[in-house]
């Protein structure tokens, strides 16, 4: 990405229960004042307790998350839609179709399919948080102000 900030950055992934609600407040920890954040689901789902948890622990308030389809985005127009699945992928392709938009794919594992304990599926989630978090300050790197 150039050095500015897009003005609008959609995540999707399947459900908009587990990585895009994490993609989300993250970018709007980091970016939230000069960007806006949205994301969505191919199909609706329940927000997962355990991104609630995993996000706490980095100080980030999911829990009014509300999950939503791409048909239920009240504002179609964004800058950049990152997808982190291949059927959000699919999606955002079909979407971008009539407008100018950049759409990154960054495949992202689901933790929802890890089976154990619930410290073993917690670090599942975790892992997926600190993935998202490295390529969104990687992608999207924090404004820096000139000093003096």
């Amino acid at each position: 990405m150039s050095e500015s900030l897009p003005q609008a950055v959609l995540f999707a992934c399947t459900m908009n229960a587990i990585r895009s609600p994490m993609a989300e407040g993250i970018m709007k920890r980091h970016h939230g004042t000069r960007v806006f954040v949205d994301s969505v689901g191919v199909r609706k789902g329940e927000l997962d307790p355990f991104v609630i948890a995993v996000m706490d622990e980095v100080g980030i308030d999911v829990s009014g998350h509300r999950p939503k389809t791409f048909e239920e985005l009240e504002d179609g127009s964004f800058d950049v839609i990152v997808s982190l699945s291949p059927e959000a992928q699919h999606s955002a392709v079909e979407m971008t179709r009539t407008m100018a938009c950049d759409v990154l794919f960054w495949n992202t594992f689901d933790p929802a399919i890890v089976e154990g304990t619930r410290e073993m599926r917690l670090d599942a989630y975790r892992q997926v948080r600190d993935e998202l978090t490295r390529r969104i300050l990687d992608t999207f790197p924090p404004v820096r102000l000139p000093a003096g």
